[in-house]
Formats: structure tokens, C-alpha cells, sequence
């Protein structure tokens, strides 16, 4: 965390990736969990095929989220640095050097429901995911996430999710307390899904049984088991067996 002098000598505090979410930052307000604005630093190190970029160059090619002119004033004023140190927007980057952008975020408000532990053991923890809630950091969000409130009110870190819900689903997240276990638990994943066969249109659709006593779903049940075989850490290679055969089966599921 770095400290330095702002406008009238107040106080800025830089959080960094390292800084862990606390209870004290999150404040609930008409039925909304929202976070207190923080200062950020994005931290990244300049990738072989980022080399012999401009400074500017880089954040525009690469972060398309913001305008050109953005990145060129970030530069300009610091808030965007080379080995902690300001740069020409001229400046090409070399590899291995570390690029800081600091922010000033304001996070989006999600609802504020009950995060329930469901079962916590030693190598693995499950949870009652509430709708509009991430998963993990992402895009706007770092703390309003289920892996930033379990760390902030339950102490639980760090956890590596097995699968993931997207951000308006609810339902059960079962989270490793190791890369090891979670790599394992990702290796024995079978998927059930009732496969929908339209042979006029050669299309198939996929659905799940939601809860019991639910409508049925459409189509014929198909259970497929995935064991990751391998992974370079972008993309990974994986055993499919399919223990039903039903057109379009493993690729829809």
C-alpha cells in the first residue's frame, strides 16, 4: 500500500492486488451492498509481445475501455508509470517492466443478501451464491465479489473456485482452499443435461433440471464426464466420455 500527498496535504492511499477487502468497506444502504471509493494500482508486467510498444500505444491496443486521448493524458500526469516512475507518452516499453495505472474506483452496489456458508472443511468450502454478485474480480468489480466478501467477513482466503455462476445467477459455488484441490476437483466434473434434438433443423438445444418437482425439461438425458488431461494455463486439454449418446451431446454440454 502506498502513501502520498494529495491536493490541500490529505492523505491518498494506493491499494495494490496485495491489499485484502475488510469488513470496514462495505456499507449497506436500501438494500444494496455498496463499497466504499478507494484508490487502486493495477499492477501488470509488460508481456514479450507488448516490447517496442509505445506507453500509449499499449493501453489502447490493448485496454480498449477507455479513448486514446484517455491514455495519453494518464501518461502525461502519472497516473500511469514505468517502474514507478513517469514516462514520455514517447516511452517503449520493454519486457518484464512493471506498468502501473492508478484509479480512483467506485464500485457498482449489488444486492445485499445473505452470503450462506453451506459446508466449510479444510480443502473446500461451499456457499449460497445471491444474485448479482461475482464470482472473482472482475471488470468494475474487485470487492463486491463472493471471493472478496468471504475474505472480508469470514476470513476465508484464498479460495480457487472449481466452476463458476455468472454474475445475476444465484446458486451453490464450491470453492478449494488450494490450487492443488481445485485443479483435482476440475478433473472430475460430469455433466447431466437433457439434450433437445431438432433433426428438421439439425440444431440442438440444452437444458437442466433446475430443482425436483420442476417441469421436465425438454429432449433425452445425456451424462457426459470431463477429466482435464492437461493445460498451458490459456487452454487446457480434456477427456470427454460420453456415458449416454445423444446427437450433439458433448458439444453442447
Amino acid at each position: 500500500m502506498k502513501r502520498k500527498r494529495g491536493k490541500g496535504d490529505m492523505e491518498i492511499v494506493w491499494q495494490t492486488p496485495a491489499n485484502p477487502p475488510e469488513r470496514h468497506d462495505y456499507i449497506f444502504r436500501n438494500g444494496k451492498r455498496h463499497v466504499r471509493p478507494y484508490y487502486f494500482e493495477f499492477i501488470s508486467h509488460v508481456k514479450n509481445r507488448w516490447a517496442g510498444k509505445t506507453i500509449v500505444d499499449l493501453f489502447a491496443q490493448e485496454f480498449k475501455g477507455r479513448p486514446y486521448d484517455y491514455y495519453v493524458s494518464a501518461v502525461e500526469c502519472g497516473r500511469i508509470q514505468v517502474d514507478g516512475e513517469m514516462v514520455p507518452v514517447s516511452y517503449v516499453v520493454k519486457s518484464s517492466q512493471k506498468i502501473s495505472h492508478f484509479l480512483h474506483r467506485h464500485e457498482p452496489p449489488v444486492m445485499a443478501l445473505d452470503l450462506s456458508i453451506l459446508h466449510k472443511e479444510s480443502e473446500v468450502v461451499t456457499v449460497c451464491k445471491p444474485a448479482s454478485v461475482p464470482v472473482h474480480p472482475c471488470g468494475q468489480y474487485r470487492k463486491n465479489t463472493v471471493v472478496g466478501i468471504l475474505q472480508a467477513e469470514h476470513d476465508l482466503a484464498p479460495l480457487f473456485p472449481v466452476h463458476r455462476l455468472d454474475r445475476l445467477v444465484s446458486g451453490l459455488l464450491i470453492f478449494a482452499r488450494s490450487a492443488a484441490k481445485a485443479d483435482l476437483f476440475r478433473q472430475q466434473q460430469v455433466v447431466n443435461a437433457n439434450v433437445d434434438y431438432n433433426a428438421r433443423e439439425g440444431r440442438s438445444s440444452a437444458e437442466e433440471e433446475k430443482c425436483p418437482g420442476d417441469i421436465h425439461p425438454k429432449g433425452k438425458s445425456a451424462c457426459t464426464k470431463f477429466t482435464r488431461i492437461s493445460t498451458n494455463g490459456t487452454y487446457s486439454i480434456v477427456l470427454c466420455e460420453p456415458v449416454t449418446g445423444r446427437t450433439h451431446q458433448v458439444f453442447l454440454q
